[in-house]
């Protein structure tokens, strides 16, 4: 007997990672989405911009990134 949940629900559980590629302003990137979170790697290069889902879910990521434009806003530019 399944569950009104199970009958009801039209998404599938993230089990496993998927990847697609971008193209965003000319450049290429693959973008990675998994149970752990998000992951958007500039194609050709290893290491990319990452973020858990409870960063994104919690206001975290949002905080992490108003942080950065404040702290870039108040450095003075070097010489």
């Amino acid at each position: 007997m399944k569950l009104l949940h199970e009958v009801a629900s039209m998404a599938t559980r993230l089990e496993k990672t998927i990847k697609r590629e971008l193209e965003l302003d000319g450049r290429l990137y693959t973008v990675q989405v998994g149970p752990d979170g998000v992951k958007v790697t500039e194609k050709g290069k290893r290491k990319g911009q990452e973020l858990s889902w409870r960063a994104i879910i919690t206001g975290d990521a949002s905080l992490a990134q108003d942080l950065n434009a404040s702290l870039d806003a108040t450095r003075s530019p070097e010489s």
